[in-house]
Parts: structure tokens; C-alpha cells; sequence
């Protein structure tokens, strides 16, 4: 394992995380728990974010308190699957601006390239936290943070619910700068690159296309 990687151990996310593997649950299940899996992940994330001191009147008497500083996070799903954390992270930090990076596989190279690609206009002044339930080869992860650094933000965090191995290698590799965070870290990949266990493709199951 990496000194960049962070994987989570909270009872109530392994709880999730259980129900969320099961072949059996339904794909409204399955949206929901990808919600509530991020919204928790997304606590501990975001533990190192700059406050300033700021001044209050609250119905009693003058106070002071805490506001994070700077312009905050931006946050950019990797479509189509990315899309289903979306709402939890912004469930808890509704302010963060939101981009989108489209990732397909090149004809020529079978590598990940970026196809669509929308990021706020003040990305540059903020810290970018990208979302993808699966880090499985790792091949999209690191096309979509470099994508991303060509528009120079403070800084870049990875979030995803399930890593492989071989993902997070892949990644450090190419990004040692980028935090990692994974609610499950499993054993390996298959010959056809799915994560073992793993849960199957995120995306047919958050979108019913399975």
C-alpha cells in the first residue's frame, strides 16, 4: 500500500458497503447506498480544509467562529458512474462547484482519453475532488487527473468506494502527489479487469442497465 492511499474502517460504512455488494439489491438500492457511502467518506475528506476566523451576531451576543477559507472544492465525477456520488458529497459540502470529465477508450491505443471535459472557470483557486466508485486498472483515473492538472488547481483528491490493488499502484505511479481515499480496498482483478470481489459494474447497477 501507498502513503497516498487511505482506506476507511467505520462500522457504518462497512455496513453499507456489504449491502451495497450484494448481488440482490435492487439498482434504487444501490443509489442510495452509493449516496450515503460518499456522504460518509466525504466527512473524512475533507478533515484538512484551511478555516479562517470570522465574526458573528448570533440572538445573544457577539461570537466568533470558523469558515473554510478560499473558494473550496470543485468536484468532478468521471461519467457515467462518477455521477452517482455526486449528491452525497454535495449533501455535505453543497457550496463545491461541480465540472465533468467523459472518459472513452481509444481505438487506436485501447487507452483511457478524455471525450468531454467542463470544469468551473475558477478550478485554478480551488481544490478538485474526483469521484469514481471503482478504481479497478487505474487507466481513468489517471487520464482524468491529468486532464485536470492542465488547468492547474491547488490541489487534487481521488475518491472512490472500492480499489484495487493494482488501481492504486497504477495511480501513485502516475500521481504521487493525489490523495487516494477507498471505502474497500479488495484483493485483485480478474482477466477481465473487474474487481474480486468487487460488486460489478458500477455504473449498470446505479443506472438499471444491467
Amino acid at each position: 500500500m501507498t502513503d497516498n492511499a487511505f482506506i476507511f474502517n467505520h462500522p457504518l460504512i462497512r455496513h453499507k458497503l456489504t449491502h451495497l455488494r450484494d448481488k440482490s439489491t435492487s439498482s434504487k438500492e444501490f443509489r442510495a447506498l452509493v449516496t450515503e457511502i460518499s456522504a460518509l467518506m466525504c466527512y473524512e475528506v475533507t478533515r484538512d480544509l484551511p478555516l479562517e476566523e470570522t465574526e458573528i451576531e448570533t440572538p445573544v451576543a457577539a461570537a466568533k467562529g470558523s469558515i473554510i477559507a478560499g473558494r473550496g472544492f470543485a468536484l468532478v465525477p468521471i461519467l457515467r458512474a462518477g455521477l452517482g456520488m455526486l449528491n452525497g458529497v454535495l449533501s455535505i459540502i453543497p457550496s463545491a462547484k461541480t465540472g465533468l470529465i467523459g472518459l472513452q477508450r481509444s481505438e487506436e491505443t485501447f487507452e483511457p482519453e478524455s471525450y468531454y471535459c467542463k470544469l468551473p472557470p475558477d478550478i485554478s483557486e480551488r481544490d478538485v475532488l474526483v469521484l469514481d466508485p471503482m478504481l479497478a486498472t487505474g487507466g481513468s483515473a489517471v487520464c482524468a487527473v491529468e486532464t485536470i492538472k492542465r488547468h492547474r488547481p491547488k490541489s487534487i483528491k481521488f475518491m472512490c468506494i472500492i480499489a484495487a490493488p493494482e488501481g492504486i499502484k497504477c495511480l501513485s505511479d502516475a500521481h504521487g502527489d493525489v490523495k487516494i481515499y477507498c471505502a474497500a480496498l479488495d484483493d485483485h482483478l480478474n482477466e477481465k479487469a473487474y474487481i474480486v470481489p468487487g460488486l460489478g459494474d458500477a455504473g449498470d447497477r446505479i443506472f438499471g442497465t444491467d
